[in-house]
């Protein structure tokens, strides 16, 4: 403590000098608006500049983190590729006529891109909002899809947005079969976990057991036959007793579903329409 107070005393002058030099700086940049405005102009930019050279050194310690995730991802992409090989070949060997018709119904379909701008999963009826619309081709009672599977349909529609029902949400009620022996039911949800979702009314005589694969079954315009939904993770009865109740557990992870695709199919105007017509001669 001693030596510091001889070096405060040793050095008041210089100490003096600079709290002066200080409150001038400050009484010339407060009362006079030239130079004012030019500190500030230039602080401004020394503040835009630190803060530029920040982002560039935080991006550049991330670069480890990013390049590892960019393994991780090509070696994912590799295994899948493989799989999609011996999927090929096994599609290739398979003749039978329910192969060869979920193969030519994904020709009848295009694929537009679209980023997930708005999402929710904590309601009962959840919905999630897309960057495309009308004016990119998008249209009501669409399929729309992510990378793992089904995602839900396109609810309504401005020129350059649309809303979609997700699986997430009790509205939505999908036609799903068991990939492996054609039995189908309507997928719903009923709240509670975005994990899972539920085939009711599943016939006793129908044959699958847990982990079968669930896939759209292609009894409408809006998805073809053969599009992943998840797997079967649970068996119980229905309330009546009569039919199974599935629990599925969904392929896609809605918490954190940031790029879709909406399906379009190339007659699925023609079709909605004719369908409708009949339904309305009915009525």
């Amino acid at each position: 403590m001693r030596h510091l107070l001889d070096f405060l005393i040793k050095y008041k002058h210089w100490f003096l000098f600079i709290v002066m030099e200080i409150i001038s700086f400050m009484l010339l940049f407060r009362f006079n608006g030239y130079q004012g405005s030019v500190f500030f102009s230039s602080a401004n930019r020394l503040s835009g500049a630190v803060y530029e050279v920040a982002h560039k050194v935080t991006g550049y310690f991330n670069l480890k983190r990013i390049n590892t995730d960019l393994v991780q991802q090509n070696v994912e992409l590799e295994i899948q590729m493989e799989q999609l090989r011996e999927a090929y070949k096994r599609l290739i060997a398979d003749t039978t006529v329910i192969t060869q018709i979920e193969r030519d119904a994904l020709i009848d379909y295009e694929f537009i891109k679209a980023n997930v701008i708005n999402n929710n999963i904590v309601y009962t009826n959840n919905y999630l909002t897309i960057d495309r619309g009308e004016a990119d081709g998008v249209y009501r009672e669409m399929g729309v899809v992510g990378g793992n599977g089904v995602v839900g349909i396109v609810y309504k529609t401005s020129a350059h947005y649309a809303v979609i029902i997700p699986i997430l949400n009790a509205k939505s009620s999908i036609s799903c079969k068991i990939k492996r022996s054609d039995y189908f039911g309507f997928l719903k949800w009923t709240g509670g976990s975005p994990v899972y979702a539920f085939i009711k009314d599943m016939p006793r005589h129908s044959i699958f057991e847990l982990g079968d694969t669930i896939v759209t079954s292609g009894h409408s315009a809006i998805f073809p036959p053969g599009i992943p939904v998840g797997t079967v993770d649970d068996i119980g009865d229905s309330h009546d007793g009569l039919s199974y109740l599935l629990r599925v557990k969904l392929f896609i992870d809605f918490s954190c579903l940031s790029e879709v695709r909406v399906l379009s199919k190339k007659n699925g105007l023609e079709q909605k329409e004719l369908e409708e017509s009949v339904k309305e001669a009915d009525h």
